[in-house]
């Protein structure tokens, strides 16, 4: 889409309320949790896949004069509402499905959790980082089981094909017999491919794009 920054502003506006009606709809209730223990996970791996693939879908645009009180943000996006749901009910149970193992479980029953949730280029990634080197041993020595839930945040970017998902994964995990939480914040991309919606890539939230900046005009 090719906006100004004011168009932009107005644009994440808009999108703050239909997000606030999604997130009620989809969030999961997660324990509190502060301390991290994000090495107890497979690493985020970062993606060397070809760009998102699928056809664009050019949004249908305003003609009329924009009403407050009758705007429909949907006509400016290049996804509908139920394309918006559908990725951010994706982006959530991903990470929540990230975050939940067991020591005493095959890696590939693990990462088979989330095969259904993201592409086939991001799921052998995963599958590697799950069964690499000493990630199993640390989750055997320690009797690792962990339990993950996941809160949207808020939209990052939208693109033709993508969108990016700001989302926080909360994980309970028992290790050696003490209990231990841990909250980490992810900007998930969900994008087009061929005829559905995947988990394209994820990297943690403080790494790459940091968004808007709050600069004024």
């Amino acid at each position: 889409m090719n906006l100004n920054d004011r168009q932009r502003k107005l644009l994440f506006a808009g999108l703050v309320v239909v997000l606030a009606v999604v997130g009620v709809y989809l969030t999961v209730a997660a324990p509190d949790g502060t301390k991290d223990h994000s090495g107890d996970r497979p690493g985020a791996v970062p993606t060397n896949q070809a760009g998102p693939s699928g056809p664009a879908s050019p949004p249908p645009g305003i003609q009329n004069t924009v009403n407050p009180g009758n705007f429909d943000i949907y006509r400016l996006l290049p996804f509908s509402q139920q394309e918006f749901a559908s990725a951010a009910d994706l982006a959530q149970r991903f990470i929540g499905a990230y975050g939940t193992y067991r020591f005493d479980e095959d890696p590939k029953v693990y990462v088979g959790r989330m095969a259904g949730f993201v592409t086939d280029g991001l799921h052998g990634e995963l599958e590697r980082g799950a069964t690499a080197p000493g990630i199993q041993d640390e989750r055997r020595r320690q009797q690792i089981v962990a339990e993950g839930t996941a809160t949207l945040d808020r939209v990052r970017d939208i693109e033709d094909n993508s969108i990016i998902f700001l989302v926080t994964g909360k994980q309970q995990a028992t290790k050696g017999g003490t209990q231990s939480s841990d909250s980490k914040q992810w900007a998930v991309t969900v994008a087009r491919d061929g005829g559905s919606l995947k988990v394209y890539s994820f990297e943690p939230a403080d790494a790459g794009q940091a968004g808007d900046t709050g600069g004024t005009e």
